[in-house]
């Protein structure tokens, strides 16, 4: 049975809120017209929020990669794609290492239900999810 969901319309806006205590940094991936791009890095303060992407989304699924400064650690997926230490802009997640980039798992948010929030939680909370859209 087909579903009428892939003809939702974008929200706008990707927001992402730290409910740490930690500051972190952010790194996401999708896909637009012309492939596979990843986006990085913003800084969020502990209890912050920052937009990511201003405007209507250009995808409905958007892949989050998340460092820890304070603590270590991180918020990772299964879906690598290519990432570097600096700010960057990277298209393509293929030969990451051969590129000159590093590797790193995302996990995978579907805007579909949401309106623009994504919200990590600190993974030591009893229950605590890594990533609890809203």
């Amino acid at each position: 049975m087909m579903s009428s969901a892939l003809a939702t319309p974008a929200y706008a806006d990707l927001r992402m809120c730290n409910l740490t205590t930690s500051r972190i940094g952010i790194a996401i991936g999708y896909r637009d017209q012309q492939g596979w791009v990843t986006e990085g890095w913003w800084n969020i303060a502990p209890r912050g929020c920052e937009t990511l992407l201003k405007g209507l989304l250009a995808a409905r699924f958007y892949y989050v990669y998340a460092v820890d400064y304070d603590r270590g650690g991180e918020w990772a997926g299964r879906s690598f794609m290519c990432t570097r230490e600096r700010e960057f802009t990277i298209r393509g997640v293929e030969d990451c290492f051969a590129r000159g980039f590093d590797r790193n798992g995302f996990f995978e948010v579907d805007t579909g239900e949401q309106k623009s929030w994504i919200q990590l939680t600190d993974p030591s909370r009893p229950g605590s999810a890594p990533a609890a859209p809203r």
